[in-house]
């Protein structure tokens, strides 16, 4: 994951964006502030739960050259938290200068930061702790009404979609790492197999893509605009294990047809035959899932696959990967109301039987799950579970402008990264709505990534 994310709110978001100017009432900023600091509480219960259920060798080991020792991002965490918090909205002074560059992530690429002086498990933990204590003594007495940065809490809430998204990373490293089981979760509740229809109809037509009166939402999920949308059909539920099983047995890992010739030469050149983390064993495919080998389930969405995976198994449907705009309009649009609304099911927060967030789950619900969650036409599980893969690279939105700064998302745009949708099971309410965007370089696999598949509607 790359950036942060959203805002968990009332039924109906009427509270000032940034930017806007309005001030809140006394009212309004007591909840500002009661949310910032259940935000901010929350993703620090989680970020301490992935790093005190391993020893600190396994804090401070890279477990993979794709991603950073879980020691790194809970110091970086705390960095950020310091100098956007701290430094930015309270003024103060630095409390380690000495550290920024050793946590700056462009300056270090993940495959180095082994190797640099960082600072050891107890002490990443005690500065982080330092920090978060005096940033909530920033918060307890910031006016919501100054600048941009402070408007409706905005920092705060940046820095906890920041924190949630590196609990994310976090637990991506978890599930890579070898040895036993750390992490333990219950199962999501089991659903009847589903049966309902394979596809919907989404209307043709314009609707509001992004979002201009969000307060947390991100740079590159603004401004709101308008879009047209051919009509077309969208898959009812994200592809299953089962159906990319089928994509597997009848051939479709060796044959070029499917492939776009980047892909194609990626998966031969990189000998991939099936999602990350599975293999044959006899006549049955198993995977690892946080330390634990297990039957691949036939009914969950399809985790762990790369763009050129699912772009594949696409066109040996018959089918393609959904736009970004074809993806937003079928999560947000209600057609009856002529409308966007802020999730699937509305514009009330996400409540646990909307959606499979927050790792309170550690793996994708069944397809068909969480009925309460669809959309007005009927779409399910369009947020939590997976990350769904669409067909667009990551450009901004007409109107654009970089904030709080440049290398959140304008320093990503352009061809090389395809947009992810829709959150996963790993996902944190606060990091995740219907206008959250998500990029990654189109080989990833260790992310938790599924996808669902879409036709033209005159097809």
């Amino acid at each position: 994951m790359t950036g942060p994310a959203p805002d968990p709110g009332p039924a109906r978001d009427t509270r000032p964006a940034p930017g806007t100017g309005a001030a809140p009432g006394a009212a309004d900023a007591a909840a500002l502030r009661e949310r910032a600091v259940a935000s901010l509480t929350t993703a620090r219960d989680r970020t301490t739960l992935l790093t005190s259920c391993v020893d600190d060798p396994d804090l401070t080991a890279q477990h993979s050259p794709l991603m950073s020792p879980l020691v790194w991002d809970l110091a970086h965490i705390g960095n950020q938290e310091e100098q956007w918090l701290l430094r930015a909205v309270a003024g103060q002074e630095a409390i380690r200068p000495e550290i920024d560059s050793l946590y700056d992530a462009f300056e270090h690429p993940r495959a180095e930061r082994p190797r640099l002086p960082l600072l050891p498990p107890d002490e990443a933990r005690r500065y982080a702790a330092d920090v978060r204590e005096r940033a909530l003594e920033v918060l307890e007495g910031t006016a919501f009404d100054g600048t941009r940065l402070t408007r409706a809490g905005f920092a705060f809430g940046m820095i906890a979609q920041h924190e949630q998204q590196h609990d994310e990373t976090m637990l991506i490293t978890h599930q890579l790492r070898t040895g036993p089981q750390a992490l333990t979760a219950p199962d999501p509740d089991p659903v009847p197999l589903f049966t309902g229809p394979s596809e919907v109809l989404v209307p043709g037509g314009p609707f509001t893509m992004g979002t201009s009166d969000e307060p947390w939402a991100l740079d590159n999920e603004r401004p709101a605009h308008r879009r047209e949308v051919p009509p077309f059909y969208i898959d009812t539920t994200p592809v299953t294990n089962a159906a990319y099983q089928a994509f597997i047995e009848d051939g479709g890992y060796d044959d070029p047809r499917w492939w776009t010739p980047r892909g194609w030469a990626h998966i031969r050149r990189h000998s991939l035959t099936a999602p990350l983390f599975w293999h044959r064993d006899g006549g049955q495919w198993l995977r690892r899932r946080f330390g634990v080998t297990e039957v691949v389930p036939p009914d969950e969405p399809v985790l762990h696959v790369c763009w050129y995976e699912a772009d594949a198994y696409a066109r040996w449907d018959g089918r393609r990967l959904p736009t970004e705009a074809e993806w937003e309009k079928a999560a947000r649009y209600d057609p009856s109301a002529d409308r966007s609304m802020r999730y699937p099911w509305g514009d009330a927060d996400p409540a646990p039987e909307h959606a499979n967030l927050g790792q309170r789950h550690l793996r994708p619900a069944p397809a068909g799950s969480y009925p309460a969650g669809e959309s007005p036409l009927g779409v399910r599980q369009l947020i939590g579970d997976v990350w769904e893969w669409t067909a667009s690279d990551f450009l901004p939105y007409p109107g654009f402008r970089a904030f709080p700064y440049r290398e959140y998302s304008e320093v990503f745009f352009g061809s090389g990264y395809k947009v992810l949708r829709g959150g996963s099971f790993a996902v944190d309410p606060v990091a995740c709505r219907g206008t959250f965007r998500n990029w990654d370089h189109p080989v990833r696999r260790q992310i938790f990534s599924g996808f669902r598949t879409a036709r033209s509607g005159d097809v």
